[in-house]
């Protein structure tokens, strides 16, 4: 009688197991695919994780720390030696009842109106022209930028000099060279001149750097358009207006937005050359929100201004971009 050398079923699971994944036998369910420990992805992206992650403690500790605590200390009549009184909104309620800050938030208003369109127009008008294949158009790029790498505080002063009422170059170019104006004028002393005499320096300073941006929207669109819109019969208006302006939507949207917002963060230009005079009529929402927490050192009252002012800029440039993006149309 010969021995029985078939494998038993136990052999055959033991062996169905321990061989590598392949086709399997005849008859034989498929071998299901080893899972991955649930740590395996976060252990993958480790080194990612590492690398940001500096990043993220400096944002936390430098920004999202002073944010909340500022949010804090708006609800507190704040006190740096006794201890601060809970006042609830009153900090709030007290803003909308200041006639400062409704005047401050008015020329802010009127700054940014009269700077942005300003910085837009100029700026597109200059990268058109520095766009063009013109001699020495490097040393002009660098020209017109210039000022926006130039300290806040030393062109300030400079526009001070400018706007001298007794020994300013203005003052000289319009009396005695030009004779428009009668007598020297006092530009930053007038209530009057004084808010457009700082919006002249915004838009001088910041047409540079608009200048850029939209140099490098020109430079995206395809030259193929404008060779067929020439062979059309198009003029140099006509495909500025169907051609370039459509295809540059997207980077006017986002120097709008960036304008704006720093437009609403005008400053050192204020404090400097007027400190938010004569009679507030310079007075913006960044001198007076200083000139309350540092100043008079009411931190409660200069904190809520300031989340105030944050949230006016949030809902501004979420309807800019909102009436502003459009699909591209040509």
């Amino acid at each position: 009688m010969g021995l029985n050398t078939a494998p038993s079923p136990v052999s055959k699971e033991i062996a169905r197991k321990s061989r590598p994944d392949g086709p399997a036998e005849p008859g034989q369910p498929l071998a299901e695919p080893a899972k991955e420990a649930w740590w395996y992805p976060f252990k993958k992206a480790l080194p990612v994780y590492l690398f940001i992650l500096p990043g993220v403690i400096l944002f936390l500790v430098w920004t999202v720390y002073p944010l909340v605590n500022m949010f804090v200390m708006s609800f507190f009549q704040w006190n740096l030696v006794k201890p601060s009184i809970f006042l609830g909104f009153d900090n709030y309620a007290r803003a909308f009842g200041d006639e400062i800050f409704w005047q401050a938030l008015r020329n802010t208003i009127f700054y940014a109106v009269i700077s942005v369109p300003g910085q837009l127009i100029l700026g597109l008008a200059v990268a058109l022209l520095v766009n063009q294949k013109l001699p020495f158009r490097a040393f002009f790029r660098t020209m017109f930028y210039l000022p926006v790498v130039s300290s806040w505080l030393v062109v300030s002063l400079i526009f001070m000099y400018l706007y001298n009422s007794q020994a300013g170059l203005l003052n000289y170019l319009l009396k005695d060279i030009l004779h428009i104006i009668p007598s020297y004028q006092a530009w930053l002393q007038n209530p009057v001149t004084a808010l457009f005499a700082i919006c002249a320096l915004g838009i001088w300073k910041g047409v540079g750097w608009t200048m850029v941006i939209f140099l490098a929207g020109l430079q995206s669109v395809p030259p193929t358009l404008y060779e067929s819109a020439a062979m059309d019969g198009a003029n140099t208006w006509r495909r500025f207006w169907h051609i370039t302006l459509p295809l540059i939507r997207p980077t006017i949207v986002f120097a709008t937005v960036m304008l704006s917002i720093g437009a609403f963060n005008v400053f050192i230009q204020v404090y400097v050359m007027t400190g938010g005079g004569p009679q507030h009529s310079t007075e913006t929402l960044m001198t007076y929100m200083y000139s309350e927490a540092f100043k008079f050192l009411d931190l409660g009252y200069g904190a809520a201004l300031s989340w105030i002012f944050a949230i006016g800029i949030f809902i501004i440039s979420i309807l800019e971009i909102r009436f502003l993006r459009r699909p591209v149309e040509y």
